[in-house]
C-alpha cells in the first residue's frame, strides 16, 4: 500500500489493548472496547486515568506531517493489590471444584484484614478479554463479588451474635432451650433437618448453626438495635470498592419492620447483600472491631514513572471506623474458632493452626430466579467465610457457590477454604499457633 501510493488512501496506526494473562482475573480487569473506552472492572472504573489524553496536529492544505500542537499524554499505570499466585490458585480451585460439584457460579475473595487489600478475586465462569466480542451472554462480564445480590444464610449468624455481644445482651456462655421451632405470628421457623438441640450455649448455636438460637439472640437484642448494627456493618450501602458497577440492595422488604423479617434475617434469610459487603462485615471481626474498605489499586504511576497517588480507596483504620469493641471481636473470634474445632466447619481445620470460620447454606427465593412466586426454591447458595491465623489474621477468605450438587456448605465451600488456606499458609510461611 505504501509503495503504490494510491490517491485518497492513507495509512494509520491503531493501538489495541492486549491481556497477556488471558482469562486471569478477567472480571476484575474488564476490557477496552472497540471504541477505545474501558468497560467493566478496573478498565471501566479507571478509564480516564488509563487512557491519557490524545494529541493533535495542525491542519495544512496539503496532507503531510506537521508538528504537534499538543503531543498528548500517555495514560498512567495501575499497580494492583492482587497476588498473582493466590489469584491463580483460587481460579484453578473453582475450575477443579466445578468438575465434581457442578455449580452454576462461584466466587472466591481473599482480603488482608488489616488494610482491606484484595489479594485475590476469582470468579467462575470467566472469559478471555482478548476475545470479549465472542461472548454471547453479556452477564459473564459482570463481577459476581460486587454485582450480584443474594441472601447469605447462616453465614450471617456471627454478625447477629456480634451485635448482641456488644450490647451485653448475651455472653458466649448464655444458654437457651431449643425446642426445634419458633412461632412468629402465623409463621414457624425450624432448624435445618428439623433437629431439636435442647439446652445450648451461644457458642454451640454457632457450632451447630441453630436457626432458633439466632432468633433468640435477635429477640434479646431488639429490632431497632439489630437494624442499627446491620447498618454499622455496612449492609445498606456500597463498599465504594474501585470497580465499575458496584450494586447494593436497599432491603426495602426487610426494612418494612415485620417481626418475621427480623427473625429470619437473624440467620441470613430475607436480607440481601453482595459478597463484597459480606466479606467487609467479617473484616470487622478480623480487624479488632474496625471497618475497613476493600480496594484493588495499590498505587498509580504516570507516564514519567512518578507516583501520582496511592490508592484513593486505601482505608485509615481509626476509632471513627469502630463498629464493635476489640473485646467483642475477640469473643466472637473464639466462638468462630470453636465452629472450626468442634462444629459444622470441622472440615476447614488445618493441624497446628487456629482458624475462625462459619458456614452458610441459604435457600434461593423464587423472586431471585425471576419467577413471580412467593417463598423459596430448592436451589441453594452455599458459602463459607473464615480467617487465619484466628488471633493474628493475615488473610480472610469468602467462598460462595451457586447451587452446587451437595446438601450443605460443609461439603462444598469448606473443603475449598481449607485447600486455599493451606496454600496461603505455606506461601506466606506462617508459623503454627501450636
Amino acid at each position: 500500500m505504501k509503495e503504490k501510493k494510491i490517491k485518497g488512501v492513507y495509512l494509520g496506526r491503531e493501538v489495541k489493548r492486549i491481556y497477556p494473562h488471558n482469562s486471569l482475573a478477567s472480571q476484575v480487569v474488564g476490557f477496552v472496547g472497540g471504541d477505545g473506552i474501558g468497560q467493566y472492572g478496573l478498565e471501566g472504573f479507571y478509564n480516564q486515568i488509563l487512557e491519557g489524553e490524545k494529541g493533535f496536529r495542525k491542519k495544512t492544505r496539503v496532507f503531510r506531517e506537521s508538528p504537534f500542537i499538543n503531543p498528548g499524554k500517555r495514560g498512567s499505570d495501575l499497580f494492583l493489590t492482587l497476588d498473582y499466585n493466590i489469584q491463580f490458585k483460587a481460579e484453578r480451585l473453582l475450575v477443579q471444584a466445578n468438575n465434581s460439584l457442578d455449580f452454576e457460579r462461584g466466587t472466591i475473595l481473599v482480603i488482608c484484614p488489616r488494610s482491606g487489600k484484595i489479594i485475590a478475586l476469582a470468579n467462575f465462569p470467566n472469559f478471555n478479554p482478548n476475545q470479549y466480542e465472542q461472548e454471547n451472554d453479556f452477564k459473564i462480564f459482570k463481577n459476581s463479588a460486587v454485582q450480584r445480590i443474594f441472601e447469605p444464610g447462616s453465614v450471617l449468624k456471627p454478625i447477629t451474635m456480634a451485635a448482641a455481644l456488644e450490647e451485653q445482651k448475651i455472653t458466649p456462655q448464655t444458654t437457651y432451650i431449643d425446642e426445634g421451632k419458633v412461632r412468629i405470628g402465623g409463621h414457624i421457623i425450624r432448624n435445618y433437618g428439623r433437629r431439636v438441640w435442647g439446652e445450648r450455649t451461644m457458642t454451640e448455636v454457632l457450632d451447630r448453626s441453630i436457626n432458633t438460637g439466632a432468633v433468640f439472640v435477635q429477640k434479646e437484642l431488639g429490632n431497632q438495635k439489630f437494624l442499627e448494627y446491620l447498618e454499622k456493618f455496612g449492609f445498606f450501602k456500597k463498599t465504594e470498592i474501585d470497580l465499575q458497577g458496584e450494586v447494593f440492595s436497599k432491603n426495602r422488604e426487610f426494612k418494612r419492620g415485620y417481626e418475621i423479617n427480623f427473625a429470619t434475617a437473624s440467620f441470613g434469610q430475607g436480607i440481601e447483600m453482595t459478597p463484597i459487603q459480606l466479606a467487609r462485615a467479617f473484616l470487622v471481626i478480623a480487624n479488632n472491631g474496625r471497618l475497613v474498605r476493600p480496594y484493588l489499586v495499590e498505587k498509580i504511576k504516570n507516564a514519567d514513572g512518578e507516583i501520582i497517588k496511592t490508592s484513593p480507596h486505601e482505608p485509615q483504620p481509626v476509632d471513627e471506623n469502630r463498629v464493635i469493641s476489640a473485646k467483642t471481636a475477640s469473643q466472637l473470634t473464639t466462638m468462630m474458632v470453636s465452629s472450626v474445632e468442634k462444629g459444622w466447619a470441622r472440615r476447614a481445620k488445618i493441624p497446628g493452626y487456629y482458624l475462625a470460620g462459619k458456614t452458610g447454606t441459604a435457600q434461593v427465593p423464587w423472586a431471585a430466579l425471576g419467577v413471580e412466586k412467593r417463598g423459596y426454591s430448592d436451589k441453594t447458595v452455599q458459602s463459607f467465610v473464615g480467617f487465619g491465623p484466628a488471633f493474628n489474621p493475615q488473610f480472610l477468605i469468602l467462598i460462595t457457590l451457586d447451587n452446587p450438587k451437595t446438601r450443605t456448605a460443609e461439603y462444598s465451600a469448606v473443603p475449598l477454604f481449607r485447600e486455599l488456606a493451606s496454600h496461603i499458609i505455606g506461601y506466606y510461611q506462617i508459623p503454627p499457633d501450636y
